[in-house]
């Protein structure tokens, strides 16, 4: 089956196989009845002209005899002479051909209780190892007896030995010499045209089997023709991807398949070029925020040096100046973040990030995280909760990269949470494998699409957004690469007016991969407003369906499918 869905070569030579097979066959079956029925009616024709010209004969002789024969007791003996005369006669001429049967008619026997004499019996008598009582039906020495016309009917002819053949049946009543009735049949087998027509099945047999199989070998080619380029295409493809961007294809020819060659060509050169480009502009905007965030750090010592002097004086500056040595303060404070952030990301694109891991207690780096964020949140008017810290989650990890990561998360959470409750959640995974930390806000939330692009840099929901607390845009891009680095990953979800949630997933021993996270990215508040809503659909559609009464006499209130789950948060609060 694999090798089935992988080689369309082996497909298309199977399929025009199998459609040629089944064309033959429908063909062959055609032709084969078309000759079965000529032979037929040729041998229905021929045999009807004999048997008649035979009746004929047998009438003329039954005539000749009777008006010159004496009906005395002697000459009546000599009837069953006559019948064998007119037998071995008729048969003579169709010797393999066909067989001449006589039969005694019911009609030459006298009614019961009649005072003349009864006619002589008269046997069966053919020509040929043939059984004449077997081969003729008794449905067809009734209707001979019965009309005076020619009969003839398809039957089988029985020899002595046990075998049987088809043939060509015809009867007619006639009279003898002495005036009574008797059957004369003539058998006529089909042995010659079963023989034909086996000849001509087995020629257009083998001659099927034929064409099927050269109809095979040209698909086979054919499709060669066009599938080892693509087949070639495909490798240089995989070629390209895996960074060899020097790989070409073969092209020979002017044909389609050749201009294929040619356009692919041009595309890998198209691409190699780009791609060279960008690696190129990629250094160089690498090296250039490496080279900047080192240079700009002594200069940045000596600006903090002053900035701190100047701040420290600020007591005896006039209120103008004194702001303006708090706002330097402040600012400076950011672009010294921003600077930090830089440089760690430098290191990231350079891949000189090194993990310092160890076992660590994943509930001591959230409670530290905790502690710090606690003033930030009081100023905006909401708590921060933390839940699943009953039992250890432990795992091999960077303490400093992993309380950033969570750093980051919990700070965004009470930024973008409109002043609500900051929920942080921990799991360990039931086979010990993974363990995760989900950072839940009920803030504007994520519009769809949003939840992919907030890990890239310097990307913001809403630029007109103010920010207070200074972020530099890094943020998030960092707590991914953090992640990655630990095997890990961190996922976004969040919906518009719904809030959002973050997810770290790390494995417990540094190397690993976690097949699953121990807490859903989905909140289970929002999985349960989402199935209160689809509930209140069904139900509203229910209604619709029902009578115009019942519609009316609803009590649900208005909007109260659209009502948010207060959720865990809602509760605490």
């Amino acid at each position: 089956m694999r090798l089935w869905r992988r080689n369309i070569q082996l497909r298309v030579v199977a399929s025009t196989l199998l459609l040629s097979l089944a064309v033959v066959l429908v063909l062959g079956v055609v032709v084969v009845g078309q000759v079965r029925n000529g032979l037929l009616e040729a041998k229905r024709q021929t045999a009807q002209s004999q048997a008649d010209g035979g009746f004929a004969v047998a009438e003329d002789l039954a005539a000749d005899a009777g008006d010159n024969g004496d009906a005395s007791t002697a000459q009546r003996v000599d009837t069953s002479s006559w019948l064998n005369s007119i037998v071995e006669q008729l048969a003579s001429g169709g010797q393999g051909v066909y067989y001449v049967v006589a039969l005694s008619s019911e009609l030459s026997r006298p009614p019961f209780g009649s005072d003349s004499s009864p006619a002589p019996p008269r046997g069966t008598r053919s020509m040929g190892d043939i059984q004449a009582g077997e081969s003729i039906s008794a449905e067809l020495r009734e209707a001979v007896d019965r009309y005076s016309a020619a009969h003839r009917q398809y039957g089988t002819v029985v020899r002595q030995n046990g075998e049987t053949e088809a043939a060509l049946i015809i009867g007619k009543r006639l009279p003898d010499n002495e005036g009574n009735q008797y059957q004369l049949y003539y058998l006529f087998p089909f042995t010659q045209e079963e023989k034909s027509l086996s000849l001509v099945t087995g020629t257009l047999a083998t001659a099927g089997l034929f064409l099927v199989a050269l109809l095979g070998a040209i698909a086979w080619l054919v499709v060669r023709q066009v599938v080892t380029p693509v087949r070639m295409a495909a490798r240089i493809a995989e070629r390209l991807a895996a960074g060899r961007l020097q790989e070409r294809m073969k092209v020979s020819g002017e044909d389609d398949i050749a201009r294929l060659g040619e356009s692919f060509n041009k595309m890998a050169r198209n691409l190699q070029l780009q791609i060279t480009q960008l690696e190129e502009l990629s250094r160089m905007q690498r090296r250039f925020v490496s080279d900047v965030s080192h240079e700009l750090r002594t200069p940045l010592t000596t600006v903090r040096m002053a900035a701190d002097l100047i701040h420290e004086s600020r007591g005896d500056f006039e209120p103008a100046t004194a702001r303006s040595a708090e706002l330097l303060l402040s600012q400076l404070d950011r672009f010294e973040s921003l600077l930090g952030d830089l440089l760690e990301i430098s290191r990231f694109d350079a891949g000189a990030a090194h993990l310092e891991a160890e076992p660590a207690d994943l509930r001591d780096v959230v409670h530290r995280v905790v502690e710090g964020a606690e003033p930030l949140a009081e100023r905006k008017g909401g708590r921060l909760l933390i839940r699943g810290d009953a039992s250890p989650v432990v795992a091999e990890v960077d303490p400093r990269r992993i309380e950033r990561v969570l750093r980051n998360l919990v700070v965004n959470a009470i930024e973008h949470g409109e002043g609500r409750d900051v929920v942080v959640r921990l799991a360990t995974g039931r086979d010990g494998q993974a363990v995760a930390v989900a950072v839940r806000d009920y803030g504007i939330g994520l519009r769809p699409g949003e939840a992919e692009r907030v890990f890239n840099r310097f990307w913001r929901a809403d630029p007109a957004r103010a920010r207070t607390t200074g972020g530099t845009g890094l943020g998030l891009s960092i707590a991914m690469e953090d992640a990655r680095l630990h095997g890990g990953l961190v996922e976004a979800w969040g919906e518009p007016g719904g809030g959002a949630q973050f997810r770290l997933t790390l494995p417990t021993t540094v190397g690993a991969t976690p097949r699953s996270s121990p807490l859903p990215l989905e909140p289970d508040d929002s999985q349960a407003r989402r199935a209160l809503r689809a509930g209140a659909v069904a139900g509203a559609r229910a209604v619709s369906a029902g009578s115009p009464g019942e519609a009316t006499g609803s009590t649900t209130p208005r909007g109260a499918a659209d009502a948010p789950d207060p959720g865990e948060a809602g509760r605490e609060r």
